[in-house]
């Protein structure tokens, strides 16, 4: 039995698709939500949907993440659950990608994982500990095309799992990295725009995996909402695939 109960909960990208569902998921359990989303209109629904709070964020800049952190902190007295959640993807090769995409991709990706992750780790550090989940994807375990800004995005999203879990679990942080297939998000259907595929075609290709559909929101923010409890006290450092066996 999973519960969330005291819990206080900061989600990124949580204005649509699976931060919205883990943010609704982590609420029904009993945890008190932040939801930071850059979609002003997005938030605000998360937030009516969850009875929690919401904060304009671009998770890439400072100021925001500190606003976030801020607002949990006045709000709730702290932190314990951090999903760092909010990304964006650019498909295209290495020849292809421009200059500001790569960094734009890198920023949304990386970047805001060290930036939300640094502002709380010192006050879950002070009260015994606490959970960061970080979003990598598929494509962060193994390789893909045209999608090599997000492809080495989320490579470094899950070693940096690796390297907070070995760096705070002395203060019993942990730290731990689910790993979504294709899901039923605005970014899937982004991908297909991209890429100048129909989304019926887009679709039916991610479908074809051993488990023979593509994920739904829910699946994944159930996962993370295991990760965020005291049910996986001594999970920590885990890259976890949720994809229908697409990796395996």
């Amino acid at each position: 039995m999973i519960s969330l109960d005291g819990k206080r909960a900061i989600v990124t990208g949580g204005g649509a698709g699976i931060g919205r569902a883990t943010a609704q998921v982590l609420a029904e359990l009993g945890a008190r939500v932040v939801i930071a989303d850059i979609d002003t209109d997005g938030g605000e629904r998360t937030a009516k949907d969850t009875a929690g709070t919401f904060v304009r964020c671009d998770v890439s800049r400072r100021e925001d993440c500190e606003a976030v952190v801020h607002t949990a902190q006045e709000q709730f007295g702290g932190v314990d659950v951090l999903f760092n959640n909010a990304g964006i993807i650019r498909r295209s090769t290495v020849c292809e990608i421009n200059e500001d995409d790569w960094d734009l991709v890198m920023a949304v990706n990386i970047r805001s994982v060290m930036l939300m992750s640094r502002l709380v780790i010192p006050g879950m550090a002070a009260r015994g500990g606490g959970s960061i989940i970080n979003t990598g994807s598929g494509w962060g375990i193994r390789g893909g095309g045209r999608a090599v800004s997000y492809c080495a995005s989320k490579g470094a999203v899950v070693n940096m799992t690796r390297a907070m879990a070995i760096d705070h679990g002395p203060d019993n942080i942990r730290v731990n990295c689910v790993c979504p297939g294709d899901t039923a998000t605005g970014m899937l259907a982004e991908e297909a725009r991209q890429l100048g595929e129909s989304s019926d075609a887009f679709y039916a290709d991610a479908a074809d995996r051993p488990l023979g559909r593509i994920g739904q929101p829910r699946d994944i923010a159930q996962t993370v909402a295991f990760l965020a409890s005291d049910a996986s006290a001594f999970l920590s450092g885990a890259i976890i695939p949720v994809d229908g066996a697409g990796t395996a």
